[in-house]
Order: C-alpha cells, then structure tokens, then sequence
C-alpha cells in the first residue's frame, strides 16, 4: 500500500498492503506474548516451519497510493493527534551496532526524550531492534544466521488493542492493574543510523485516516507463546506520509498502542518501509534502529521507581 511522492509528481509503485511480520488473521484465541525479557533484549524468534509450510500464509496483495512529504507539513502532526511524530534529536552514541554502547548511552537518551516530548511519567524500553538493507533479502527469518534484519515492507502495526495490554501483563504481573488505572502507551522510536536515508525509507498513516476495520488482529507464533499485531486493509482514504532523506539527527515516533480510547487520541498508527522510485540506483543501503517502548502515565508510574 504504498507510493510516491505526490508533490514531485513521480508515478507511483507498488508496495504490498500487510503487515510485515505477521499472519494473517487466525481463529479466535487468546494472544499471549513472549515473558518479559530483560530490558533491549529481543523476543524470541520462531521456529523454522516444517519443509513446505510457509513463513507466512497470508493473502497479500499490492496497491497503489500516494506518499506525502511530511517536511512542509511536520508542525502539524502530533503523536497523539496523527499517531506520528518527528523530532530532531543528536545522539552521544559513535555505534548503534554496539549493544553495549546503545543500552548504555541511547537508552537514556531515548528515555528523556520520550519524557520531553510525550509528558510520561516513565518510560520502559521492552525491545529494540537494527536493520541494514541486504539487497535480495525479503525475509531475514529464513535467510540464515548473520543477515540483519530487513526493512519491514508491509505495513502493519506493531500491536494490538489486545496485545498491548496482555504484554504489560506479562511484563509487569505484579503492577500491571494498577498501571492500567492511568493511561499506558506504546511507542515506536524509529530513527536512522546512517544519513540521509534513500533506499527503503519509512512510511506513515495518519491514524485520523484509519478505521478501525482496516486493522486485522493477527497472531505471531513462536515458539513457545503467541504474539499479536494488526495487519491493515486498504483504503483509498488512509493518508501517507515521509520525511524526506531522513537525517541520523532525527527520529520519528510511532504510536502503537494507548489506552486512552476517547475517539479523540490516536491510538494505532500504521507504518511500513517503501520503495521510493526517486531514490538513486546506487542509494546505500538503509541503516536504521527501533525502540519500542511502554509510556506510562499517571501516579501508579510514579510509584514504580
């Protein structure tokens, strides 16, 4: 579900409308998400299907739409409005590919600048994941072990009305009910780690555009548990937009859950990578890095520490 740049004019290239590491939807049960793991770990990955079962077994199919340029326009979208956000933000860190060096000095970077920018009390960073651009690469998961994590070419969200409130239960057993007496968030922080971005950039939809019957929950198996995100249906009606040659001195945030359901506050903003038919044929390849994040709200995150 994706395109071009509708202010330059370019045609506008196909791009599969789905979630990119999610099934289709599944028969009613419910989703139960990985343990917590300690904090910046990533989950567990699934296990390989048998010979002849695919990764994946939904149903995609390739629409056309236009992408907006964002720059001219940022001031007006907001993370609770729009479900988006982009922020300028210069990072200490010299490399992200230094586990070491990204717990120790972006993770509280992020974490204030998630406080300034939101009003959260507190923050707690529950994953993180690093892309690099492999060309002919489309899944990571069955490509073997020492190639990156791609670019995430079909859109989705990264959780659900659902998962979002089953994770924390997990992830705090013990706070969890009284945390979700105040609002609870999650939130994407995605930036660059190599600039400017032209090869595979990020693409996001106005959540004020998005229905909620253009949201399909779909399972993640693994291993040992379920997981949750939403797929997303198409719609000539939902409104995209990107930063253009995104800098390493920016970031954009990314609302996938909140509990605050008003039907004013944006709570699910969909998003995906794209291929910009502007972009150079010789583009590095795209270097980026995710945090997702719980934002909590209220006395009961006072409290925790």
């Amino acid at each position: 579900m994706m395109g071009s740049k509708e202010s330059i004019g370019v045609p506008t290239p196909s791009v599969d409308c789905t979630s990119p590491e999610a099934p289709p939807p599944a028969p009613p049960a419910p989703p139960v998400v990985p343990p917590a793991p300690a904090p910046g770990a990533p989950l567990p990955k699934p296990p390989t299907p048998p010979p002849g079962v695919p990764w994946a077994t939904g149903q995609y199919q390739a629409r056309q739409a236009t992408i907006h340029d964002l720059r001219p326009l940022a001031q007006e979208f907001s993370l609770d409005e729009a479900g988006f956000q982009l922020v300028s933000h210069r990072s200490a860190v010299q490399n992200f590919w230094d586990e070491e060096e990204l717990k120790r000095v972006y993770y509280p970077e992020a974490i204030d600048l998630l406080k300034r920018v939101t009003g959260a009390t507190q923050v707690y960073i529950f994953d993180h994941t690093l892309r690099r651009r492999v060309p002919k690469v489309e899944n990571d998961r069955a490509a073997g072990r020492g190639i990156p994590r791609q670019p995430a070419m079909r859109v989705h969200v990264d959780q659900t009305a659902t998962s979002g409130v089953t994770r924390l239960r997990h992830t705090f057993p013990d706070e969890a009910e009284g945390l979700l007496r105040h609002r609870v968030a999650v939130v994407n922080l995605w930036r660059p780690i190599k600039s400017p971005v032209l090869d595979a950039p990020l693409a996001v939809c106005d959540a004020r555009s998005v229905a909620p019957r253009d949201l399909v929950p779909s399972e993640l198996l693994y291993r040992d548990c379920r997981g949750e995100t939403y797929n997303v249906t198409y719609s000539a009606g939902h409104r995209w937009f990107y930063a253009p040659q995104m800098r390493s001195d920016e970031a954009l945030l990314i609302k996938c859950f909140d509990s605050r359901d008003d039907g004013r506050t944006a709570r699910f903003a969909p998003h995906t990578a794209f291929e910009d038919p502007t972009a150079p044929a010789n583009a590095p390849p795209r270097e980026s890095l995710e945090l997702r994040t719980y934002l909590f709200f209220g006395s009961e995150a006072q409290q925790r520490h």
